[in-house]
């Protein structure tokens, strides 16, 4: 019985330690080994700008530093009206993860 128990708990952590922060993610899809995807996050009814803002967090080795926020892409690409946000999300076998923010509008 402390066997299973034992056994339990060790695949819980290893499964919660190589899932890392790339199943945080939100993408139209995550590879177990590779991702490279770029999804929807929202729109708006505003008229399409020409205006593009992007912002960046990456992961090494489960050290996540950076600031992917809406806010700062619209900082990043001086807009007031935002149009639509799209993200990106790469992963490398959860060593190496990137997730950008795109923002479009005017």
């Amino acid at each position: 019985m402390k066997k299973r128990i034992l056994y339990g708990l060790v695949m819980a952590i290893s499964a919660a330690f190589l899932g890392g922060c790339a199943t945080g993610m939100k993408a139209p899809i995550i590879g177990g080994i590779y991702t490279n995807t770029t999804g929807p996050e929202m729109a708006t009814s505003n008229i399409a700008g020409s205006k593009t803002g992007t912002s960046t967090c990456e992961a090494i080795l489960g050290i996540a530093t950076g600031d992917c926020s809406i806010e700062t892409a619209m900082k990043n690409g001086g807009i007031k009206k935002i149009h639509f946000v799209d993200s990106k999300v790469k992963n490398v076998l959860g060593i190496y993860v990137e997730y950008t923010t795109k923002v479009h509008g005017e």
